[in-house]
């Protein structure tokens, strides 16, 4: 490994790692569930059978709080990330790699049948056009997770990066937070 590899894999550290990947997933997580929830109609189709069999309903205080639980998610793809730094953060396009691991892992070659995946589609009854109607969600906001979080842990330097990206994240936790609430009123 050359001096400025060496320098630069100790620059990424766990604690800065983790911070930004729970800031990036949570937002990104937001982000696309905001448009899939719009445009597929989630409140309909997952009300409806054979999603209301599977699906709480989008209006379950749980699901509204789905975006309160993505920190938990960013910390565990920090810690699986941080053994493959000098591959995913320290190459010119490090971030098709991640996007790919996560496309490849964690949506299409899950372990469990999930919807749209290899083990989905052969070993659930749905209908393959259910199970494939939210793929698009997940290849859009692992794709924006993948491109952002690489950018910002490489361009420590841009300040509106983690500005944007902070204020983002407070969003995507204070308004279901405010959903909560109102909801309860």
């Amino acid at each position: 490994m050359s001096m400025s590899h060496e320098l630069e894999a100790k620059r990424i550290t766990l604690p800065g790692l983790t911070m930004k990947t729970i800031v990036v997933h949570t937002v990104t997580y937001f982000i696309a569930g905001i448009l899939a929830y719009t445009i597929n109609d989630y409140k309909t189709m997952y009300a409806q059978p054979p999603l209301s069999y599977l699906m709480r309903p989008t209006t379950d205080p749980i699901v509204m709080a789905g975006s309160l639980f993505q920190p938990i998610r960013g910390v565990l793809f920090a810690l699986a990330f941080y053994p493959l730094r000098s591959i995913l953060f320290e190459r010119p396009r490090g971030w098709l790699t991640l996007w790919w691991l996560l496309l490849a892992l964690g949506v299409l070659s899950t372990f469990g049948p999930a919807f749209g995946s290899v083990e989905g589609l052969i070993y659930t009854t749905l209908p393959i056009r259910a199970q494939l109607l939210g793929l698009w969600e997940v290849v859009l906001q692992s794709f924006l997770f993948s491109f952002l979080l690489f950018q910002w842990v490489n361009q420590p330097q841009k300040r509106w990066l983690p500005w944007a990206m902070s204020t983002a994240f407070g969003l995507a936790i204070l308004l279901p937070v405010l959903g909560l609430l109102a909801t309860k009123s």
